[in-house]
């Protein structure tokens, strides 16, 4: 188990209202598996991706992430767990415009002052691993969509996490990139990665080992023979 969630909620005091943005889930999230979380727009499953990339504390319950609890964490701690057991991936890719993929890929390995011989081969490792590494030298603008998202994807495990969260990672894909993609994801997950995808997609669903539906601040898990008309809450 990578991450769990017990009785965990958000809420956001605006003036004298309280904005309820996720209501209390129980949740476990294991490594070797794709999870889908779905839902409209507002329906809280930014705040549960948020909860689980360590980013914002929750209101109530108990967050424990690669066994650690993160409710009692500082800044620093919670930084520091973020850049070691967690990659991000995004829908706008957020590659830095100046530089090229290996440097893009590179960074976070400078960041945690990896040794500059390891961290080279590293990252070279990572863009081989989703097929990249003849476009290291690409800016991003060089590049297509599928190729920055893939490159975007190799900057988030060439630090080994064992979770990646992806934030709508294909909605700006055509359907050729978006299979690419998802593969490489898979792959991940089977490889013992804990991968959990943020996603409005229906043609996402046959990569899922499981999916969360999120609606109304509600978090719940469903069969994925049952999900077809979950997708229409778009």
């Amino acid at each position: 188990m990578i991450a769990r969630l017990k009785g965990v909620g958000k809420e956001y005091q605006v003036g004298d209202q309280t904005i309820v943005a996720l209501k209390p889930v129980d949740l476990e999230i294991y490594e070797g598996e794709l999870v889908l979380i779905i839902g409209p727009s507002g329906s809280g499953k930014t705040t549960l991706l948020s909860l689980l990339g360590c980013v914002i504390y929750p209101t109530y319950g108990e967050l424990y992430v690669n066994d650690k609890l993160v409710n009692d964490m500082t800044q620093k701690q919670l930084a520091s767990l973020r850049l070691n057991t967690i990659g991000f991936v995004f829908q706008s890719f957020n590659l830095i415009a100046p530089l090229n993929s290996f440097d893009n890929v590179l960074m976070p390995l400078q960041l945690k002052r990896v040794p500059a011989a390891e961290a080279r081969r590293k990252a070279e490792n990572a863009l081989a691993l989703v097929g990249m590494l003849d476009r290291r030298k690409s800016l991003p603008k060089q590049l297509s969509g599928g190729q920055q998202q893939r490159v975007a994807i190799a900057r988030a495990l060439v630090t080994d996490p064992k979770l990646i969260l992806c934030d709508e990672p294909t909605a700006s894909l055509d359907a050729s990139s978006i299979s690419t993609v998802m593969n490489e994801l898979v792959a991940l997950a089977k490889g013992g990665k804990s991968v959990c995808v943020v996603t409005h997609d229906p043609r996402l669903l046959a990569y899922a080992d499981r999916v969360i539906k999120v609606d109304g601040g509600e978090a719940t898990e469903i069969m994925k023979d049952g999900i077809t008309n979950a997708f229409s809450i778009h």
